[in-house]
């Protein structure tokens, strides 16, 4: 859909009555943001315009925290989001205030013993596989990991050294540990990766690239969002989300009401109970915009 509201994805349009939740859960990369990392002005008076409806919005990515500044002066006042695939919950208000670490609420770590039998079953079962250890207090990876962000604080080593706990950083929590590999195509390695070491730890995806990410056993999007609600008194069926990739459909099946968007990885599609707009044409926004349509009509009756 086009800044003037001209659908030009019709077929993608969600149809029938959209629910009154009183929590909006969406993803950042390929479903809030557009493809240049933008957020529209159309999507950011949505959330403006659901928060100032009682409406909380969560956002629940798989980005670590430091990288939250695109979003962070578009939360209100709870001022909290999900992080790493779940395995942390920030507060956005205090990225830039606090010190480094401080910003954590939650932290679900992945046991470094767990994270080194990951290690050793993706090495045999996927030769060539490189690693990068995400923990609360940055990136370090592995000499033939692809430098998809320098970090120049990073420390570089094989992944069974930065997995020790050696020295008091690399003793900080593990979020997830990263894998990427050069020639397998990305759900091959997925597939691979969960036969293989799939009941040591959480494993998924959220590029296009061959890069999974593999968080704590029962650590996903879902489990910790579902925390988050329960402590809030929320249900499931008051929850709307929105996803694209393969680490968003926990989290979609578990919502009371979901949407893939129109850019979406198939199984994201088949998860989501409805499907929306690309998020280049503010898909997220064009829901909300009949969430809150709809309660001001029900306002009214």
């Amino acid at each position: 859909m086009d800044e003037d509201g001209a659908v030009t994805s019709a077929p993608q349009r969600p149809d029938g009555p959209t629910p009154a939740p009183r929590l909006i859960a969406t993803d950042l990369d390929g479903t809030l943001l557009r493809d240049d990392k933008s957020v529209s002005q159309r999507t950011v008076a949505a959330l403006a315009a659901a928060e100032e409806a009682g409406i909380a919005v969560f956002f629940v990515t798989g980005r670590p925290a430091r990288w939250m500044g695109v979003v962070s002066d578009h939360v209100q006042g709870h001022g909290l989001a999900i992080c790493a695939n779940g395995a942390a919950v920030v507060d956005l208000h205090a990225i830039e205030s606090k010190p480094t670490g401080r910003e954590f609420v939650q932290v679900r770590p992945l046991p470094r013993i767990t994270a080194l039998k990951v290690v050793d079953a993706l090495r045999a079962a996927a030769p060539g596989t490189s690693f990068a250890v995400e923990l609360t207090t940055g990136i370090n990876y592995e000499p033939a990991y692809p430098p998809f962000f320098q970090d120049p604080g990073a420390n570089v080593a094989t992944a069974e050294k930065l997995l020790h706990e050696a020295t008091d950083e690399n003793s900080a929590p593990v979020l997830k540990v990263l894998a990427h590999h050069a020639e397998l195509a990305p759900d091959e390695f997925l597939a691979l990766a969960r036969s293989a070491a799939g009941a040591y730890a959480s494993i998924t995806r959220s590029s296009p690239t061959s890069l999974l990410e593999i968080s704590g056993p029962g650590v996903s999007k879902a489990s910790t969002l579902a925390r988050c609600c329960e402590e809030r008194g929320i249900s499931p069926a008051e929850v709307v989300a929105f996803g694209d990739m393969p680490n968003d459909v926990e989290m979609l099946g578990w919502a009371g009401t979901s949407y893939a968007m129109g850019n979406a990885h198939p199984d994201v599609i088949a998860a989501a109970s409805g499907r929306t707009v690309a998020n280049n044409e503010d898909g997220v926004a064009l829901v909300i915009e009949r969430i809150l349509a709809e309660r001001t009509a029900r306002a009214q009756l």
